[in-house]
């Protein structure tokens, strides 16, 4: 969560015509709440006038949010869907976009789309005009460097396998995770699905530092498009990710399908505790 005030290079900005009017920010922006502001101008400076055009075109970008992709991606996106009610526009600043999007492209791209020409980052005005930058580092990105999540191509999920075999794996791993995911319709778009997840570590490895939890989570948002192959009806499914950290990416190398009549993999986790890898 990003106080406006701490983004504020330069005060003002351009000049609001009268036809605006300040509207509370509506609780269908959930990625919009608790930014430090409750009332939006519409107008917005997308260019939408009414509040059901910023609601379907704002709901596209909330699993942009959720990936974590930036740490001012929120900051970004809600400074432009939902500005603030101040007497002057406020802009995000060219460097601003510049960062999240070197970011967040590559997320958007998993998911087959290019970053989009409304938010071409020339359209912003530089640091030295008026407009919203932050002023501080973001204290998690400045303490430690984080493995990321990355976009890859969606590992084949193992139908025969022994649980020595499944062991094998995991001594060659960092990580292996047990995932129980489900889909549902949004209200929005019929063909979007929320990937709801519950995580269970079987080994966190070498990411045993780190907040794995929320970075697996991540990895299952960005890496969608793996996740509908892997849920093809809406019943909950409960899978094995086995991975590696390379090159501080995130990727995941094997993918066990846990089904309850498949006694190998319980088997394999049970002697996990008391096995000794070669």
């Amino acid at each position: 969560v990003f106080a406006m005030n701490g983004f504020l290079r330069v005060a003002t900005g351009l000049d609001i015509g009268l036809s605006t009017k300040c509207v509370v920010i509506p609780k269908e922006m959930g990625m919009c709440h608790k930014i430090g502001y409750s009332e939006m101008r519409l107008p917005n400076l997308m260019g939408h006038t009414s509040m059901a055009e910023v609601i379907l075109k704002s709901t596209t970008w909330q699993h942009l949010v959720h990936t974590d992709c930036h740490p001012h991606v929120r900051t970004f996106l809600c400074s432009l869907f939902a500005p603030i009610c101040l007497d002057r526009f406020i802009h995000p600043c060219r460097s601003m976009c510049v960062a999240v999007r070197d970011s967040c492209a590559p997320v958007l791209l998993c998911r087959g789309q290019p970053w989009p020409a409304s938010l071409d980052c020339d359209r912003f005005p530089g640091d030295e005009d008026m407009c919203l930058a932050p002023l501080t580092k973001d204290p998690q990105y400045s303490h430690k460097v984080l493995p990321k999540p990355t976009c890859q191509t969606c590992p084949a999920v193992e139908e025969f396998f022994t649980h020595k075999r499944v062991l094998e794996v995991f001594c060659d791993s960092n990580f292996a995770v047990k995932v129980k995911l489900s889909k549902k319709r949004t209200a929005f778009e019929d063909q979007e699905y929320n990937i709801e997840c519950q995580v269970e570590f079987i080994t966190q490895g070498s990411l045993l530092p780190y907040e794995t939890q929320s970075m697996i989570q991540q990895w299952l948002l960005i890496n969608e498009k793996c996740i509908e192959k892997m849920t093809p009806t809406h019943r909950p499914t409960v899978y094995l990710l086995v991975g590696n950290i390379e090159e501080g990416n995130i990727l995941v190398k094997q993918v066990y399908r846990w089904q309850r009549k498949d006694s190998q993999l319980t088997l394999a986790t049970q002697k996990w505790r008391y096995h000794k890898c070669l």
